[in-house]
């Protein structure tokens, strides 16, 4: 028990200390998690043995990611993406192992060997890729979505790839351990992780059995969750909703051991089936915390696992090697992707992202080296370069933050649409805000010119039957061909704050009796777009926060009528205080760090606070006198 304490000491101040430091120097979780692990293994040697067994035990993690993943996707989406999980993933993985297999062979290697060195680091690591997706929120994006199809159907392909392996050394029976794929060959014993419905089943059996599981999988999920929650909620214990979204993904993950399928694969599948579930967000919110420090003990487990005596030995070789890899996958996925239509930031993220071997290259190489596929030094060498390319992989994901950056500075490489349209209104940014304000004013019987750079959009307002031009708002001569000239209302709508401000620098400098309506992102925002030139300025979240207020006001003692004269005269002064405001904002210096704009802030506070006060009073004493 005093070593189990010391090791949950040792990990956890590790984290604690190094994830911080990584996320405020703008490196992300995921390498301040590995460059923990480094610390207290190759540089303090604080690790010991159990570092392989927590590993295994961490690799739940990834279980619970894809869970909560499929959780994220109705089936209708899994559907739209089968296209991509056959045709991108199924060439990322057979494109990769020729190029790899390519170049073991050219090092001296035989076809076979070769082979399964091609195959085991072809696969990407879904740990380090999925989470780092997730922390920058670029799971969504079309980069991110083809990544992840990518890694689904990796996943996927590890079943195949280990009942292949054995045609290439002498026989072996699968088995799972530990959260994690693992094998043993013919003749050893395994306990508790031996235990298998399949194990001498003929191969029709085996796929009837295999079948069964993921029927009994999807019709749990479709008839069995809502009485279990609705047991549980009879409870009335809050820690019985964290018990069943544990069991429910545990539970899936055995009956896919027991199968011979890999977990990871049952819990989002088991995930997809619960998209659409009411207790959908209940379940998130439960196996969160667990999926993040789990991910995050793998994460130190790999760094803390690196063998510094033989990376000592010959750094420059094993370095080579593991930017060989990398440069060698991303060369295949550059090319896969432009052939599946992706372009730019997008082509670049999903190429950066998927460079690396990943966690399954463990188990391949370790099963290759148990049927005498790969020779036990070679093996030992090839794991190190695994390990240390998931060393590399956070690094990528700071190469494509700036090539994303200098990508959004520069033009974009679509041709715009040929402007055919005139109006009284121009919008530029069809986004929540303008499809709103395009709404209003066209319902109202006024013609609009609708301007956006996002293809994304512009399709999707198209298929509503609003037409929109593809291009960017802040080119003059875009402006000039939606015929700003005679416009007399320019509504700003756009997300980029500084190319807003930009933009009315230029229309109002150009075009001084054009109306201009801009959104701001803040009150700094409002500041710059008032000296840029802007007429009417909508913060973004100022009226629907007003509403909300005035709903509390309701809610605790006002009437109707007293809760929207209060919000108005909010409203009012919070105005004019803007303009008064503006006069004592400074560009570049913080509001922190201006004494005058405080001094007058807090003085423009206390008068809105009067100004309701004397409303209240005046309302109290007209009801008063009517009472008399």
């Amino acid at each position: 028990m005093d070593a189990f304490f010391y090791q949950a000491t040792i990990y956890l101040a590790a984290a604690v200390i190094a994830v911080p430091l990584a996320a405020r120097l703008g490196l992300g979780s995921v390498l301040g998690y590995l460059a923990a692990g480094i610390a207290i293994g190759p540089v303090l040697g604080l690790t010991g043995a159990e570092t392989e067994d927590l590993r295994h035990f961490a690799e739940f993690g990834v279980v619970m990611m894809l869970f909560l993943i499929g959780l994220e996707l109705e089936p209708r989406a899994l559907w739209d993406m089968r296209n991509k999980l056959l045709g991108l993933g199924g060439s990322q993985i057979a494109a990769s192992t020729l190029a790899l297999m390519g170049a073991a062979m050219l090092m001296g290697q035989p076809w076979h060997v070769s082979l399964a060195i091609g195959l085991a680091l072809s696969l990407s690591s879904t740990a380090i890729v999925l989470q780092t997706l997730s922390e920058k929120g670029l799971m969504q994006t079309g980069g991110g979505r083809s990544a992840f199809s990518v890694l689904l159907t990796q996943d996927i392909a590890v079943i195949p790839i280990l009942a292949f392996l054995p045609l290439l050394g002498s026989y072996a029976i699968p088995k799972f351990a530990g959260g994690t794929i693992g094998h043993e060959t013919a003749g050893s014993h395994g306990g508790h992780g031996s235990l298998s419905l399949v194990d001498g089943l003929p191969g029709w059996a085996v796929a009837l059995v295999t079948l069964a599981a993921i029927a009994f999988i999807i019709l749990a999920g479709i008839y069995l969750t809502r009485p279990l929650f609705r047991f549980i909620h009879a409870s009335g214990l809050r820690e019985m909703y964290t018990a069943l979204g544990l069991l429910i993904v545990v539970g899936i993950s055995f009956v896919m051991t027991l199968v011979g399928l890999s977990p990871a694969l049952g819990a989002f599948l088991a995930g997809v089936v619960l998209a659409n579930s009411e207790f959908r967000h209940e379940l998130e919110s439960d196996l969160n915390p667990f999926k993040g420090l789990l991910l995050g003990l793998f994460f130190i487990t790999v760094g803390a696992g690196i063998d510094y005596r033989q990376f000592l030995a010959d750094p420059g070789d094993l370095i080579g090697l593991a930017l060989l890899v990398i440069l060698a996958k991303g060369a295949v996925l550059f090319a896969v992707g432009r052939a599946f239509g992706l372009r730019r930031r997008r082509l670049w993220l999903f190429t950066l992202s998927l460079a690396q071997a990943g966690e399954f290259g463990f188990v391949l190489l370790t099963f290759s080296t148990q049927l005498n596929v790969i020779p036990v030094d070679l093996s030992e060498k090839l794991l190190l370069v695994i390990a240390l390319s998931m060393l590399i992989t956070p690094l990528l994901f700071i190469v494509y933050d700036l090539l994303s950056k200098r990508m959004g500075e520069a033009r974009q490489d679509f041709e715009p649409d040929e402007i055919d349209e005139e109006g009284p209104v121009i919008i530029a940014g069809i986004g929540r805000f303008g499809q709103i304000v395009n709404r209003l004013v066209q319902a109202s019987g006024f013609k609009t010119v609708v301007l956006d750079h996002d293809m994304e959009a512009v399709q999707l307002m198209r298929r509503f039957g609003v037409k929109s031009f593809l291009g960017d708002p802040t080119r003059p001569e875009l402006l000039k061909a939606a015929g700003i000239a005679k416009a007399k209302v320019l509504v700003v709508a756009l997300d980029d704050p500084e190319g807003v401000v930009k933009m009315i620098t230029y229309v109002r400098r150009n075009y001084p009796q054009l109306h201009i309506i801009a959104r701001a992102k803040d009150r700094n925002h409002v500041y710059e777009l008032y000296q840029a030139g802007a007429n009417d300025i909508v913060r973004e979240m100022f009226d629907s926060s007003i509403r909300a207020g005035r709903y509390v006001l309701e809610n605790v003692g006002l009437s109707e009528y007293e809760a929207a004269q209060a919000a108005q005269t909010f409203y009012a002064h919070d105005r004019q205080n803007l303009r008064d405001l503006a006069e004592h904002w400074i560009p570049g210096v913080p509001a922190s760090q201006n004494p005058a704009y405080i001094e007058r802030a807090q003085e423009l506070e206390k008068a809105i606070e009067s100004a309701i006060f004397q409303m209240a009073e005046r309302r109290r004493k007209k009801s008063s006198e009517a009472a008399e």
